[in-house]
């Protein structure tokens, strides 16, 4: 059944909403509010993590905390499609590469990188992407601030 469009009702939508803006609410807070047993809830999250409409939770850590201040975007040309594979699996490598996808357009993969400052960057680029086989040239930018942040309004 994954990967099927899922309809949901109300009340489905309703818990989604409150554990999209915070994963640790109460599911008998949430029974409360909408007036039924939190059995019921605990039932339909799992209808939705098995229709693959919830896909998990995650706790979500402030990477400037750590001091990790620059976030960049690279758009990665490789000389020859064959290449995607065994690129992406050396990218995985990389703990600083936080996202991929393939793409069309003018790159076949995006990342997302974070580090701590542009020297640490410059190194990522210099010393490891580029240096993968198959990577013909990188092209980055530099997120100055990030204003949205949000997953699919229900």
């Amino acid at each position: 059944m994954k990967n099927q469009i899922v309809t949901i009702d109300g009340i489905d939508k309703t818990i989604l909403k409150h554990l999209m803006q915070d994963a640790r609410t109460s599911i008998l807070g949430i029974a409360r509010e909408i007036g039924i047993s939190g059995a019921a809830i605990h039932q339909r999250l799992r209808k939705l993590e098995s229709s693959g409409l919830i896909s998990g939770s995650k706790l979500i850590i402030n990477p400037k905390v750590l001091g990790y201040n620059t976030m960049a975007y690279v758009g990665v040309h490789l000389d020859n499609a064959s290449k995607y594979s065994s690129a992406i699996k050396r990218l995985r490598e990389i703990p600083e590469v936080v996202e991929s996808h393939y793409t069309t357009g003018n790159w076949s993969i995006f990342i997302k990188i974070l580090c701590k400052d542009n020297t640490h960057l410059m190194k990522v680029l210099n010393e490891q992407i580029q240096f993968i086989k198959g990577v013909a040239r990188t092209e980055t930018f530099i997120s100055l601030d990030q204003q949205i942040d949000r997953q699919l309004k229900l």
